[in-house]
């Protein structure tokens, strides 16, 4: 049944033969990002959430089932961006400078971004959404714009530099190189102002305006969505299609998912799922957990028709054929408390704070107050969604999104780094490949050297007179087709102290201080069977291998890292220019 959905949402996308490969021009390139969003959270890779535009395009393009992000925010975009893990690119943690050049947090000179690859290929690039590879916290931080998206090659831009925030009055706010507010922009004032739809809505004008001023010349738009990243944030006519949904708990919304899992081909049968990480029959105030989930899945629902108009415009302007378009997530589902914590904050009958005007931004990832003047509230019973709300979905949500693997974003087991990867491009994939599924393994520094191979652009060996290094990644092309990407080739991760390599069927993974893990993924990807004190010779052949890879990118002991944290930045208010 799930299949036949599928291929019946295929048939509202045109699908073009093989015989049109050899003839098809450069395409343009749109990539969507989702973030916090785990391995099951859309239609096609098991979810009940509603995702027609993905799974649409999962039904006339490829899905890779074992692709990888970095585990985190910033390194994912570091890489995604560059084609180098996230130390080469000076992200090896998060955004702030810890003293070690893989670890300045602003995107390094020694790296160049995609757009910067394109535009000798005559591409022009766009940008729109959650940026997150430079400072942008503070208005200090917000000062220095010399990694800004116009500062590395896109030609135009509409987005959040910093990381989270609300949805109602997203911080750190710009609009190609100028810091706005949500009121004081002068070229959008959409009735209700709500994040990813004004993610969703410039992009769609990015596209109709690129092919109005530039028709013939090819394009990249990179689509960051902060969906559904915390705080969990949603208009209620969007909420109350969920409603009611998973008021059943954890348990049986994952069976079920595994169970579509199954049927989708996504995960083979004879895995067997990592635990539960909650137990629904404890739950405290289960309102208030079920009502997490509700606005969760409003979030990716919402994010998931802006991409319907995204695909809609390109259809409109004759440019969905040769538009290779590429889905994937920026981690695994998001583990983290923020707002759960600390006594229930009810809401007042009346604003009790002076509304801010135009000109006032917020500066932190969560604002103290909303615009019209009410105290944003959190604490364990605040039911999320509204403006005035700052709450995460929690950790036994999470466990649901990444079914059917363990831990999280941060997290380099399973459940932290795999991303469903969505390919769609009707004049580059046969038609006998669309619709189907790609085992073969692949990382996000994968990305880079795909772009590079299908526009015809030349990666440099150097840009303005700095030296820059080498891709890492390799071409996905071969796998569009069918074909075997090369040989087996190690991929590593590190992040907070967690470690990972994967070879062939084989993965070392270490979550910080533990020891070292060992996993067949091929046949246990849910990590259930630790194999290392049986295969010691393997333990110290990967580990080798990732010990030298560390050296090479720059990895210093976590600890070390942590030491040099700078401090905090507080949430303040500020009026700019």
């Amino acid at each position: 049944m799930i299949g036949r959905r599928l291929r019946m949402l295929a048939a509202v996308l045109p699908l073009v033969g093989a015989e049109a490969l050899a003839a098809a021009p450069r395409p343009n390139v749109v990539l969507i990002l989702s973030d916090d969003v785990g391995y099951s959270d859309i239609g096609s890779f098991g979810s009940e959430i509603p995702t027609p535009s993905l799974d649409a395009l999962a039904a006339s393009g490829v899905r890779f089932t074992r692709f990888y992000n970095g585990a985190r925010c910033c390194p994912t975009r570091a890489s995604l961006l560059t084609g180098l893990h996230p130390h080469q690119a000076g992200i090896g943690h998060m955004v702030e400078d810890r003293g070690f050049d893989a670890y300045r947090g602003d995107l390094s000179r020694r790296s160049v971004t995609l757009a910067e690859v394109l535009k000798p290929a005559g591409y022009r690039s766009y940008a729109a959404g959650k940026w997150h590879v430079t400072p942008g916290k503070t208005a200090e931080a917000l000062g220095r714009k010399q990694s800004w998206p116009l500062q590395r090659g896109f030609d135009r831009y509409y987005g959040t530099i910093n990381g989270s925030g609300s949805y109602w009055d997203p911080h750190s706010l710009v609009r190609d190189n100028r810091e706005i507010t949500i009121a004081n922009d002068p070229e959008y004032q959409p009735p209700e102002y709500y994040y990813t739809d004004a993610i969703s809505d410039h992009a769609v004008r990015f596209i109709g305006e690129h092919t109005r001023e530039h028709p013939g010349e090819p394009f990249l738009l990179y689509v960051a969505y902060t969906a559904a990243h915390w705080p969990m944030q949603a208009r209620e006519r969007d909420i109350a299609r969920h409603r009611g949904r998973y008021d059943a708990g954890y348990g049986p919304t994952r069976a079920a998912r595994w169970v579509r899992q199954k049927l989708l081909g996504v995960v083979p049968a004879a895995w067997d799922p990592a635990p539960p990480a909650e137990d629904w029959g404890r739950v405290e105030n289960r309102e208030f957990e079920a009502r997490g989930m509700e606005v969760y899945a409003a979030m990716v629902e919402v994010m998931d028709q802006g991409i319907g108009r995204i695909v809609a415009e390109l259809q409109s302007q004759g440019q969905l054929d040769n538009t290779l378009i590429l889905y994937l997530q920026d981690n695994g589902g998001c583990a983290e408390t923020n707002g759960r914590a600390g006594p229930f904050q009810p809401r007042a009958d009346r604003p009790s704070l002076t509304p801010l005007d135009r000109y006032t931004a917020h500066y932190g990832n969560q604002p103290t107050q909303t615009r019209d003047g009410w105290p944003v509230r959190f604490g364990y019973g605040v039911l999320p969604g509204p403006a005035d709300t700052f709450v995460a979905y929690g950790r036994g949500w999470a466990n649901v999104s990444n079914t059917p693997f363990r831990e999280y974003k941060h997290w380099v087991h399973e459940g932290g780094i795999a991303t469903p990867l969505i390919v769609h491009w009707p004049a580059g994939i046969p038609a006998a490949r669309q619709g189907r599924l790609e085992a073969q393994p692949g990382h996000v520094i994968d990305v880079m050297a795909t772009l590079v191979d299908a526009a015809g652009a030349r990666y440099p060996s150097q840009l303005d007179g700095q030296p820059i290094q080498p891709m890492e990644g390799v071409s996905l092309r071969p796998a569009l087709a069918g074909e075997p990407l090369g040989g087996e080739r190690p991929l590593f991760w590190e992040h907070e102290g967690n470690r990972a390599i994967r070879l062939g069927a084989w993965k070392l993974v270490s979550k910080h201080p533990g020891d070292w893990e060992l996993y067949d993924v091929e046949a246990d990807r849910t990590e259930r069977h630790d194999l290392a004190a049986r295969q010691p010779e393997r333990v110290r052949e990967l580990a080798g291998l990732w010990e030298a890879w560390a050296k090479r990118v720059g990895v210093q002991p976590w600890d070390v890292i942590r030491a040099a944290a700078p401090p905090a930045a507080t949430n303040t208010r500020a009026k700019i220019e």
